[in-house]
Parts: structure tokens; C-alpha cells; sequence
């Protein structure tokens, strides 16, 4: 079998690979993707795009059950799980559906089965067991993506145990819910079905919840969480679980015994490095991902990496930056930047929702800034009020010396859709003064982040 030449393969059609396959087509090169299983990957067919769905409907749950707030009124108010489930994966299949189009649209060749590295400029690809192709191409970009990580003694069985995938697709809502993560991914599913009205209690290895957000915004998530009911107990570790009970060792050295009907395990990823074909290469693989350069290069002349496959941040819109990164890098394009993990946003959709940027106030302490804090909370926002939506903070952290914005902080309604106004600001290098200067439409939620910039400097005007 002759071997099908192209100008650049990418193994992996998940959000960095359709969107670096993508790119080279528009960049002129002959492109190939190749994906075993569905187009969008974990994140729109299992993660990002489903999960959004389904908290959606449970804020409509929490505020159907509380409308007396907004004046109204309305008896019998229940949901059908099978219809919330129906409509998430209605979601990610009309999304799945949308990415094969942009494929086609840009003239990509999709290959269906799973890649693998052949040899110098080379890719197998194994379907049903069997080697259906083999490509060839000068630039390989490897974009596999990661997977849930386990705990040894708490395999997933589908059952009692879930992984994201359980979680995602319940058949009936538990009667208690142990989640064992406070990261991104443990929240949302705590806040999914809390909000859904089952008990719920969060085991957290570390000292906080959320231990990627400032100190500050885990705190003030952690009074909101249990404001709701939700049981958080951090500097816990979950021993055993059997018979719909879990034993924890809590941080003061007790065991604790709590409901668990089903758990759900929330511990981190790591790479889908195995069957890539990268024995007897120079590919490097540390901590269980892949490891590259600024330009995302692997020691393998020709081998490229991107996305959850070479670590964190574990986030899709980090993937899909380093795809187009790397093939205009391969393309030659000239102006190009490394990018800059620290102007990366990241989002967490429970209720409240948390966003961030850059740098926490203690790590910029830590990294030598002196630093100027602004706070504005919800609270004094119109806006938010209006909503009925008073709890949140904006926090925002700055270089004293230069002005220079080192980090963002949020928590409240909406803040997903308000961190890319920091972003912006970050990318841009703008200071305080071009931020104080900035007008802020009223009455917006933004409004809080411009009075968190002028209370860094004393000048907040409505707290």
C-alpha cells in the first residue's frame, strides 16, 4: 500500500486539532486529520459543551424554586432527568456535527481510526485492530488530548464509582453524591446535581477548594457552596468506599463516615501518551505528558505536541491557541509570540461561577511583585442586584511599581463572560490608568470589574 502524502497530518480531532488542521488548510498545506472516535473530542462530545447543558438546566431548576424572589408563583414545579440528559448530548451531537462541516468546508482529509508515529514522517493508522492507512507527511502534530486519572483503591465501575462519563448520562439522580476533586471538574458536578436538590459532599486532598483559584475566591466559593448545603471538607482523604457509605480521614486525623450512593472521581488528568508510537523516538514523555518546547516541538525532528497531551492549563481554548501556534510556527509565519500561560483564562461554571487570569496575589507576592489588591463585590453592583444576583467579588492585582495588571480574580453571576475584558487588557499590556480611563457601560456587571481597578488605588466610588 502506497503511503498517502500530505503536508502536515494531525493525529487527534479534539479542540486543538481540528482547529491546527484547520488552520494549515487556510494557510495553503495539504492537511489531514485523524480521529477514532469523534470529531470534537472529550471536550465538546464529554466535557465543556455537554456539562454546560446539563448545569444549565439545573440553574433553571434553582430558580424555578425560587421565583417568589422575582414575584411569581408556580406549583408543581419537577423535572425529567432523561430530557436534561437527552438535551445535552442533542448539544454536543449538533456541535460534533458543526466541526465535520468546517472540515469539509476547508477541504481536510478526515481519516477515521487511531494514529500512531511509523517512523520518520510517518502515521499508521489502526482501525478495528488493523492497519487501514499509512500517511506521510514533513510535520506530524501529535493532539491526543488526556483522560481522567484513578485513585488505586477506586476504579470507576460504571456503577457506584463514575467518571465524568457516568456522571454526565445518570439513568436516575442519586440519593447522595461523594465527589473526591474541588477542581474545575469535582465543582461543576457537585454543583450540577446539588442544584438538582441531591446531598452533597466535596473531599478535597489539599488545604482549600479549588486550589488553582486566590486564596481569597476559594474562600468565598466555600461559603457559598455551603450556604446551598453542600458538605466541603478539605485536608480529607476518602479511604474506602462500599455499600453507599464512604469512609473519610478527615484533617483532624477522624474518620468520618459520609453518604455516597455514588461518587464521583474528580482527581486530575494525564495524557493519552500510550499507542502513539513513541518507543525508539525522540519524543519525551514526563509526568505522564508529552513534553515540547515554546513552539510546542517535540525532541522527535518533525513531531509536534499540543493541548492536554503536554500538560496544563488542562483547558480547550489553551488547545485550540497552541494548534494554530504551532502550524503558523511550522508555516513560517514571521511575528509570532510563545504563548503566555499566565494570560490564559480560566472558567468554572458552578453557582456562583469563578474566573481568573494571571496571577493570584500570594504567587505574584512569591514571585517578587509588590503588589497594589483591588476588591469591588457584587454587592454594591446594580446590576447584580437587579438580577438578584448580589453575591460575588472582583479581585484584581497590580504591579505597584509599574501598574502593569499581573491578575484577575471573580466570583459571581456572569464572571465567565467578564474575564475576557482582563484578557483583552492583559494581551494589550495595559495599566491601571488605561483601565481607570476605560468607560463601563451602566448598569452592567462589568462596572464591577473598572470600580475593582479603582479600589486598588483608593478611588472606588461605590463601596
Amino acid at each position: 500500500m502506497a503511503d498517502k502524502q500530505f503536508d502536515l497530518v494531525v493525529v487527534g480531532g479534539g479542540p486543538g486539532g481540528y482547529v491546527a488542521v484547520i488552520r494549515a488548510a487556510q494557510l495553503g498545506m495539504n492537511a489531514a486529520l485523524v480521529e477514532r472516535e469523534h470529531l470534537g473530542g472529550i471536550c465538546l462530545n464529554w466535557g465543556c459543551i455537554p456539562t454546560k447543558a446539563l448545569l444549565r438546566s439545573s440553574e433553571i431548576n434553582h430558580l424555578l424554586h425560587n421565583l417568589g424572589d422575582y414575584g411569581f408563583s408556580a406549583g408543581d414545579v419537577s423535572f425529567d432527568l432523561g430530557r436534561i440528559v437527552k438535551r445535552s448530548r442533542k448539544v454536543a451531537g449538533q456541535l460534533s456535527r458543526g466541526v465535520a462541516h468546517l472540515l469539509r468546508k476547508n477541504k481536510v482529509t478526515v481519516i477515521d481510526g487511531a494514529g500512531r508515529l511509523a517512523g520518520r514522517g510517518r502515521v499508521a493508522v489502526d482501525k478495528d485492530g488493523q492497519e487501514a492507512d499509512t500517511l506521510a507527511a514533513p510535520h506530524i502534530v501529535l493532539a491526543t488530548g488526556a483522560r481522567a486519572r484513578s485513585l488505586p483503591n477506586l476504579e470507576p465501575d460504571g456503577k457506584a464509582v463514575w467518571s465524568y462519563k457516568e456522571a454526565m448520562v445518570p439513568e436516575a439522580i442519586p440519593e447522595s453524591l461523594l465527589v473526591i476533586g474541588s477542581g474545575a471538574i469535582g465543582i461543576e458536578f457537585a454543583s450540577f446535581y446539588r442544584n438538582l436538590g441531591v446531598p452533597v459532599t466535596v473531599v478535597e486532598v489539599l488545604d482549600r477548594i479549588l486550589p488553582a483559584e486566590d486564596p481569597e475566591i476559594s474562600d468565598f466559593a466555600l461559603k457559598a457552596f455551603r450556604k446551598q448545603g453542600m458538605t466541603l471538607m478539605t485536608g480529607a482523604r476518602v479511604t474506602e468506599v462500599s455499600d453507599g457509605k464512604a469512609s473519610v480521614l478527615a484533617a483532624d486525623g477522624e474518620t468520618v463516615t459520609v453518604d455516597a450512593d455514588r461518587t464521583i472521581l474528580a482527581v486530575g488528568i494525564t495524557g493519552n501518551v500510550e499507542g502513539l508510537g513513541l518507543e525508539g523516538t525522540g519524543v519525551e514523555v514526563e509526568a505522564g505528558h508529552v513534553v515540547v518546547d515554546e513552539w510546542l516541538r517535540t525532541g522527535e525532528p518533525g513531531v509536534h505536541a499540543i493541548g492536554d497531551l503536554v500538560g496544563p492549563p488542562w483547558l480547550a481554548h489553551k488547545a485550540s491557541h497552541e494548534g494554530v501556534l504551532c502550524v503558523e510556527k511550522i508555516a513560517g509565519l514571521e511575528g509570532l509570540h510563545p504563548l503566555d500561560k499566565g494570560a490564559i483564562p480560566g472558567c468554572t461554571y458552578c453557582r456562583p461561577q469563578i474566573a481568573s487570569i494571571g496571577y493570584s496575589e500570594p504567587a505574584a507576592k512569591e514571585a517578587g511583585y509588590e503588589v497594589r489588591v483591588g476588591r469591588f463585590p457584587y454587592v454594591g453592583n446594580g446590576k447584580a442586584i437587579a438580577l438578584g444576583e448580589p453575591e460575588g467579588l472582583v479581585k484584581t492585582v497590580f504591579d505597584a511599581a509599574t501598574g502593569e495588571l499581573l491578575g484577575a480574580h471573580m466570583v459571581g453571576a456572569e464572571v465567565t463572560e467578564l474575564i475576557q475584558g482582563y484578557a483583552i487588557a492583559r494581551n494589550l499590556e495595559a495599566t491601571e490608568a488605561e483601565l481607570m480611563h476605560t468607560v463601563f457601560p451602566h448598569p452592567t456587571l462589568s462596572e464591577a470589574m473598572h470600580e475593582s481597578v479603582l479600589d486598588a488605588y483608593g478611588r472606588a466610588i461605590h463601596f
